[in-house]
């Protein structure tokens, strides 16, 4: 065997070189970042079109059209602390599991999709109001295609929650593994991987909701 052989021995197929500053990268994660860049230009053509449609309304009409519903700010200021704390606990499972505490790692993941779950039904009531008399923006007026207002808010909200609950499938799926002794090794990249994605989808809320809820 060389002398160049044997300072860069043979790597998987799988594996990228390991780097002093940030570690080996996987391919899976270098995938899902170029996936979340491609997706952060889709998110960008969203809230630019949003800001074009606000920006270049009539001030005498207003942007928001007589009889439409004003958004619950309240209601889904809980809704964005819930998926800032899903965040954390994600956070807090990859640690957990790094440190080979396999008990930790899979109560703060199940915390995890426990959030996301919970702000998948709050955004669901937010639109439909489960029934109630007096709640849910769609009862209440606010319905596509009738104003720019309503048409790019529910562009915008729907296609994250697409993602919530992409996320929310997927961190399931690593979840169940999890159960059946999968990472049980200390492999930690899947659920890392995960993450990179679940931290992008609430990253992605926080200017949503600066946005569309609290832009008045």
């Amino acid at each position: 065997m060389s002398a160049e052989h044997a300072e860069h021995p043979a790597l998987m197929p799988n594996e990228w070189p390991e780097d002093p500053h940030f570690g080996r990268a996987t391919s899976a994660k270098v995938g899902m970042w170029v996936f979340l860049l491609s997706d952060a230009f889709m998110f960008a053509g969203f809230l630019l079109a949003y800001g074009i449609l606000r920006g270049g309304t009539d001030p005498e009409v207003g942007w928001i059209p007589a009889g439409e519903p004003a958004f619950g700010i309240g209601f889904t200021a809980f809704l964005t602390f819930l998926l800032i704390c899903s965040s954390v606990t994600m956070v807090l499972s990859i640690s957990a599991l790094q440190q080979n505490h396999l008990k930790y790692a899979k109560f703060f993941l199940g915390a995890t999709i426990f959030g996301g779950a919970c702000f998948l039904l709050g955004q669901v009531y937010e639109y439909w109001g489960f029934g109630l008399e007096g709640h849910g923006l769609v009862p209440l007026g606010l319905n596509f295609g009738a104003s720019h207002r309503a048409t790019s808010f529910y562009c915008i909200t729907g296609f994250h929650g697409m993602h919530v609950f992409s996320g929310v499938t997927y961190l399931t799926v690593i979840f169940i593994r999890m159960l059946k002794g999968k990472y049980d090794d200390g492999n930690w990249n899947h659920l890392e991987t995960a993450g990179l994605f679940w931290h992008f989808v609430d990253l992605v809320w926080i200017l949503v909701f600066t946005l569309v809820y609290l832009w008045i």
